[in-house]
């Protein structure tokens, strides 16, 4: 730990990432890697892989949380904090602005068409997610026999279980453990209880118990958001998802614009609150006991079990996210959304831009949008 870094170097910093890390975690770990590792040499750069190994192994957004243990390494828990916020708050601020625009009474019909343009492609969003998740997991798997059990099993609980998801994810973990071990004594996953219903629980789940990446947050909050509290149509909650997408910073921020959606601005403060506050307890209080994490068969077992179920579930969420879709145009977006990112291998951002002009350009010529 480096007490010469200053909290509002770490504010500047940190903020200045949270500005312009468009693209995801690629993109995140990238500009951490470049201010840390080799601008300003606060982290050597097997510290920052190693906060690269440590932070994939906890549920909740990977790229948040290796950027508060970065903050964490170079000034502690106060460190933690500045940086969670500089990390966090720009892009809360853009998403929180844009919900407002998007889910207000009467958006602009410019606003209505870049909606339901950039909504039609989060199905393809979703595969092409899915996808890129899978080569990392197939090779660190012991079985692949199981591990495409536990990939078909996500998916499928996706499409017909919806928000009960979560089971699938932490029961083909604990499958795992028990078929490696046969025993789940030494094994306690960090969950979250006493939460029961609404917007706190939605929100939490999101962020303590999400694996498998960002995405993964689809399966996690499209049923409870869109069918059981009917907080948004499911139609919204595409513009959520690519929003989430097209802003800075964590993906996960999707969840402010739920929040927005359930409970006005007070929501979407609060879900974020509640959905970024595991990642950060985590880092606090499992930093000093990282080491002990990584070396933990019961923890990797887990992970092999719960990683595939996660990709399955972020794969079998363009299936209700597809359906979703009501006018022949999005059919033809989503194709060509599917083309740009599966077979062209392009990226997202682009995609969603692309998607959203579309639509501006069937609501102006008078495509049915509703």
């Amino acid at each position: 730990m480096d007490e010469r870094v200053g909290l509002g170097t770490i504010l500047a910093q940190w903020g200045r990432i949270g500005c312009i890390g468009f693209g995801g975690p690629p993109t995140h770990i990238l500009l951490l890697r470049q201010l840390c590792v080799h601008r300003r040499g606060w982290l050597t750069a097997e510290e920052f892989e190693d906060g690269i190994a440590a932070t994939n192994l906890l549920p909740g957004p990977a790229s948040t949380q290796l950027a508060i243990f970065c903050a964490w390494r170079l000034r502690g828990i106060p460190g933690a904090l500045v940086g969670a916020v500089g990390f966090i708050c720009p892009g809360l601020v853009v998403i929180l602005a844009l919900a407002a625009l998007f889910l207000s009474g009467t958006p602009p019909l410019w606003v209505t068409g870049a909606a339901a343009g950039a909504g039609a492609a989060v199905a393809a969003v979703a595969v092409h997610a899915a996808f890129g998740l899978i080569p990392a997991s197939w090779q660190r798997a012991r079985h692949h026999g199981r591990w495409i059990a536990y990939l078909l099993v996500g998916a499928v609980a996706t499409v017909l279980f919806g928000p009960w998801v979560v089971l699938a994810l932490v029961g083909c973990g604990f499958v795992e453990v028990t078929w490696r071990t046969r025993t789940v004594r030494s094994f306690a996953l960090p969950l979250v209880g006493g939460i029961a219903g609404g917007l706190p629980w939605v929100a939490l789940k999101v962020g303590a118990l999400s694996y498998g990446g960002g995405f993964v947050i689809i399966p996690l909050m499209q049923a409870d958001a869109v069918d059981h509290y009917h907080w948004m149509t499911g139609a919204q909650f595409l513009n959520a998802v690519a929003l989430g997408q097209i802003t800075p910073g964590p993906v996960v921020q999707t969840v402010a614009v739920v929040g927005y959606a359930a409970g006005g601005l007070a929501g979407g403060l609060l879900a974020s609150l509640l959905a970024f506050a595991p990642s950060l307890l985590f880092v606090v209080i499992g930093g000093p006991r990282f080491e002990r994490l990584r070396a933990s068969a019961a923890v990797q077992s887990f992970l092999d079990g719960a990683g595939p179920a996660a990709i399955g579930a972020i794969a079998g969420s363009a299936v209700p996210l597809g359906l979703t879709l009501h006018h022949p145009w999005q059919a033809v977006v989503l194709a060509l959304a599917a083309l740009w990112l599966l077979l062209l291998r392009r990226g997202v951002v682009p995609a969603l831009l692309g998607a959203a002009a579309l639509g501006v350009g069937a609501a102006l010529a008078g495509f049915a949008l509703g």
